[in-house]
């Protein structure tokens, strides 16, 4: 099984608020229809979600928020996953609309539900799972990010891959310079930033990454721009972009 992410980056233009980017994301999901293998999306919130966040001030630490801001950023990611969904029925897959509330209470993961999402991805479905803002309890909200969702997932059902799907070529360790790091074992300095990102940008996937590949998963960073990489990926054949060893 493979657990994709697919940054808002990618997806949707964030310099231009609330713009998907419906070609971007018709190639990948064309690339991805001859893939023989069980896969499992996430996709982050680009211009839509976190377009709102900012706007609000919602962030990923639970707090108390306005019904007119949790309105806007719920509805813009419902929004932004019909798109995600129509692309790839367009494309020839079988998207299954996978909100994060169904899994996830709170903060907590329902486990027991977790491990029946790959029976769903196993009979030619596609799950896909999308950053949101979640209820907390006592009145309180916070931002529930795609990056901690692939690493709750992963913790959970051990994918054979994780892949970060962003529209740069990987990670670099000087961003000025593109120094591209092909390979990552250890904690390197970090400089890439987006500075509309409420849920931590760059510096968050690669938390995550660390943490899936303590766990046995080889994770990958690629750039979508370029949807052959990914499935090089997948396939094991030599691509641009960083690797997390697991």
């Amino acid at each position: 099984m493979i657990l994709m992410k697919l940054g808002g980056s990618i997806i949707t233009n964030k310099e231009k608020p609330l713009t998907p980017n419906r070609n971007s994301i018709k190639k990948i999901a064309t690339s991805l229809k001859n893939i023989d293998e069980p896969i499992i999306i996430v996709h982050g919130g680009g211009s839509f979600g976190h377009y709102w966040s900012v706007k609000y001030d919602m962030h990923t630490k639970p707090q108390r928020h306005g019904a007119k801001g949790v309105s806007h950023v719920k509805n813009s990611m419902v929004e932004l996953n019909s798109i995600v969904l129509e692309s790839f029925l367009e494309s020839g897959l079988n998207p299954y609309c996978l909100p994060p509330g169904d899994f996830i209470i709170g903060s907590k993961p329902l486990i027991k539900k977790i491990k029946e999402i790959p029976k769903i991805a196993k009979i030619g479905l596609t799950p896909i799972s999308y950053g949101d803002v979640m209820w907390f309890g006592k009145n309180k909200f916070y931002i529930l990010s795609g990056d901690r969702i692939m690493g709750i997932l992963s913790k959970i059902l051990h994918p054979r891959l994780a892949i970060f799907v962003t529209n740069v070529d990987g990670v670099y360790s000087d961003m000025k310079n593109k120094n591209l790091l092909s390979e990552i074992t250890e904690k390197k300095p970090i400089t890439s930033k987006v500075s509309m990102d409420v849920t931590g940008g760059m510096a968050r996937k690669i938390k995550e990454a660390f943490d899936i590949s303590k766990n046995g998963t080889d994770v990958f960073f690629v750039n979508g721009n370029t949807p052959r990489r990914i499935t090089n990926a997948i396939n094991g054949k030599s691509f641009e972009g960083t690797i997390f060893r697991g």
